[in-house]
């Protein structure tokens, strides 16, 4: 085995040329030649012993071992040492091998030694019919004319058996396999020291281990080498640009501070201590963490560039999409509205197309577009001054429509009632004086609305007045008294109006300091002319027009504050009534109005 080792260590040193110093070991050959050796040994005087004429005793096997082995190194019996007293007078010799010292007893050696088994009984085994029982002695196969030597000993068999088996091995590339027995009690728990320590001792490991430690513990090919450690230098890895692998290993291995403790030879790497390649393992160990996360990174970063790419794909299919949808349908408004300004009604009646729906909120926006667009074609064949008058309907529309049945948009608003003669026939020229000395006091520019009214006096009671609303105040006025004004209101002041949803003319003006005006159109011409719309539309259409917020509300009864107080105004249709008359309640107001 040693042997075996060593020539192996030697010719893989000289093949990769690498230098080898010479190792001492015990040479196990003189104990070899000390129990097969032909003449000499002791297999061979053993065998004498047995072919021997006469009895021959153990004791006489022995005394012939002392007498031709007394000279040797490795032999001793009791009889050549006798103060040695392990051993017994004529029964015990031993020998001395690499690994320790052997006793062994001659009781039974002759005998033991002695093959009994002849030629004929093999003979008789080999003829029988059963095929096990002729299988198992293939050597009585010979005739008895054939079988002319003397059966061989046990110990020459043993010998023959041991020279065919090293024989066999030499011709092969053998690998040992050293079991070791940790305890006698099969125990998987139970480690015995001196039991492992004799193993180790007697199999030859220790000298293994001393002819490797003399050598080197690590050896591989360049190319194994690298493949395996080469992430661990930044110039090997993932591929070196050396010209060859040899190279990039010394680079390696430079880099790792290692080339005290290696050498190189022609195809291999080879490494002295455990301790450099236990190194390169944990730096292997921490790259291949790094390595794994990195490929990771990657394919993640693949998988999620394909699936934006996927994603990216749909988008453009849709945004393609989408866009044909948005052409198609611009194309078709476009073909449906290329002729609106040549039509009479101006495209009033061409039907709109379905859009696409991104586009709901575009559609909306393109019928605002057109609706602004046609209702400048139709104001502009409107002369400029009815346009104060189509404003003033349009913010009367657009605050009580569906809550009023008629807001006179069919008929003329003259807005200044007071100053026509149909009506306020006697008392024009009295208006006119006071209207005139207001516009000198207040300065204001524009009258906006005037009639008679009937309201609640201080007493709760209805009387006659007048209301002329200027672009700056809101004036309650006495006809009685030439037009004498009995109470003046900012309009910044005025909140907002609120009226019935009958064909009643209440109206109430909202103020900011909770003194609403409550009043109802009266004495007009015709008398049942409804002039709520007009009023609504021309005060809204200025506050619009100012940028002021001004709310007006619709509603059954209507809720207001008279002198600080919360009071409720109703309003009920009187047959017999002759004239809108306002009533006091428990909770408020009640306004007679007139019957048809």
């Amino acid at each position: 085995f040693i042997q075996l080792v060593l020539k192996q260590e030697q010719e893989e040193y000289q093949r990769e040329g690498i230098p080898w110093r010479h190792i001492d070991y015990f040479n196990n050959q003189i104990i070899v030649d000390l129990v097969e050796q032909q003449h000499k040994g002791i297999i061979s005087i053993l065998d004498d012993a047995c072919v021997n004429v006469g009895k021959v005793t153990d004791k006489m096997f022995l005394d012939a071992l002392n007498t031709k082995l007394q000279k040797h190194a490795h032999y001793s019996s009791r009889k050549l040492c006798a103060t040695d007293k392990t051993m017994d007078f004529d029964r015990d010799f031993r020998i001395k091998h690499y690994a320790g010292h052997v006793v062994y007893s001659v009781i039974a050696f002759i005998d033991k030694n002695k093959d009994t088994l002849f030629q004929d009984f093999k003979r008789l085994m080999y003829n029988s019919s059963n095929p096990v029982l002729k299988n198992m002695w293939p050597e009585g196969k010979l005739s008895i004319t054939e079988v002319t030597k003397r059966p061989l000993t046990a110990a020459t068999l043993f010998k023959f058996s041991m020279i065919a088996l090293v024989e066999n091995l030499a011709s092969k590339e053998p690998y040992y396999v050293r079991c070791i027995k940790p305890n006698e009690q099969k125990s998987p728990l139970l480690f015995d020291d001196q039991r492992c320590q004799h193993q180790v001792e007697y199999l030859g490991l220790m000298e293994n281990v001393r002819v490797r430690r003399a050598g080197f513990a690590y050896r591989q090919y360049y190319d194994r080498f690298l493949q395996r450690y080469k992430m661990i230098s930044e110039f090997t890895w993932p591929n070196h640009d050396m010209r060859s692998d040899q190279e990039a290993v010394k680079k390696l291995v430079e880099c790792c501070g290692f080339q005290h403790d290696v050498a190189y030879g022609k195809t291999k790497l080879f490494i002295r201590t455990p301790r450099t390649l236990f190194h390169l393992e944990d730096r292997r160990t921490q790259m291949i963490e790094r390595i794994v996360l990195f490929l990771q990174k990657i394919w993640r970063g693949t998988i999620a560039r394909l699936r934006y790419k996927r994603v990216r794909a749909v988008y453009i299919i849709i945004n393609h999409y989408r866009r044909y949808k948005v052409k198609s349908y611009i194309r078709e408004v476009r073909r449906r509205f290329q002729n609106v300004g040549s039509m009479k009604d101006y495209g009033k009646h061409v039907k709109w197309p379905t859009p696409p729906k991104i586009l709901r909120k575009l559609e909306d926006t393109l019928q605002s577009v057109f609706q602004r667009w046609r209702a400048y074609q139709l104001i502009k064949t409107i002369p400029p001054a009815d346009l104060p008058q189509i404003k003033a309907k349009v913010a009367a529309v657009e605050n009580l429509k569906g809550q009023r049945v008629d807001l006179g948009l069919q008929r003329t608003w003259e807005g200044n009632y007071l100053a026509t003669k149909r009506d306020n026939p006697q008392m024009t020229p009295a208006f006119s004086a006071r209207a005139s000395e207001l516009k000198r006091k207040d300065k204001y520019m524009n009258t906006l609305f005037s009639s008679h009214v009937r309201k609640i006096n201080r007493f709760n009671k209805s009387e006659d007045r007048a209301i002329f609303i200027t672009d700056r105040h809101l004036y309650k006025l006495d006809p009685l008294k030439s037009y004498q004004v009995m109470k003046t209101i900012p309009l910044y002041n005025v909140t907002g109006v609120s009226v019935s949803t009958g064909k009643d003319q209440l109206v109430v003006f909202h103020t900011k300091d909770n003194k609403d005006l409550i009043v109802c159109l009266d004495k007009m011409q015709p008398a049942n002319e409804n002039r709520i719309g007009e009023l609504v539309g021309v005060v809204a259409n200025h506050f619009r027009s100012e940028k002021r917020h001004f709310q007006v509300k619709a509603c059954d009864p209507i809720q207001c504050s008279m002198h600080g107080k919360k009071c409720t105004i109703m309003v009920e249709t009187k047959i017999n009534q002759s004239q809108p008359d306002f009533t006091k309640t428990r909770s408020g107001f009640v306004l007679s109005w007139p019957g048809n």
